[in-house]
C-alpha cells in the first residue's frame, strides 16, 4: 500500500524523514525540565532571545494552547525524548510554561473571576 507522498526539503516519500533524531536534539538525550507524555504545555509570548532552530519553531507553534507532550511528539514526529529535549530548551528560554497533569489549569491570571467562580461552583456541588 503507497502512502500519500510526503512535503518539505527534508522528507523523502521513500526514505521519510531525512534528519535523524539525534540531530534534532543536538546529541541529547536527557531534558533539563521534567516532562511526562502527559504534561501540558503552552506558549507564554516570549520569543526565545537566540534562534534554536527549524524543529524548535515548530513546536512553538503547536504550543498555541494548552497542549501534551504527546501530542506534540506525534506531531512532529519525533520519540518522546527528543520532542522533551525540544521541550525543555523552550522552557529554559521562557518561550513555553508547563505544567504536570492533574494540576491547576494554565492562567496568566490566578484572579480570573471566571476561574474561582467554577471552582467555587464545584466546591458547593461537593458539599
Amino acid at each position: 500500500m503507497r502512502q500519500e507522498p510526503l512535503e518539505g526539503p527534508w522528507l523523502d516519500d521513500d526514505a521519510g524523514r531525512l534528519v535523524r533524531p539525534y540531530t534534532v536534539s543536538n546529541g541529547r538525550t536527557k531534558p533539563s525540565a521534567q516532562f511526562d507524555l502527559l504534561t501540558m504545555v503552552m506558549a507564554t509570548g516570549q520569543r526565545p532571545h537566540s534562534y534554536l532552530g527549524p524543529d524548535h519553531s515548530h513546536v512553538l507553534q503547536l504550543c498555541g494552547g494548552p497542549v501534551s507532550v504527546a501530542e506534540i511528539a506525534a506531531q512532529i514526529a519525533q520519540p518522546a525524548v527528543v520532542t522533551k529535549v525540544l521541550l525543555s530548551d523552550l522552557v529554559n528560554c521562557g518561550a513555553i510554561t508547563s505544567r504536570a497533569p492533574g494540576r491547576a489549569p494554565l492562567s496568566s491570571d490566578p484572579t480570573d473571576r471566571e476561574l474561582l467562580e467554577a471552582v467555587l461552583d464545584g466546591l458547593r456541588k461537593r458539599l
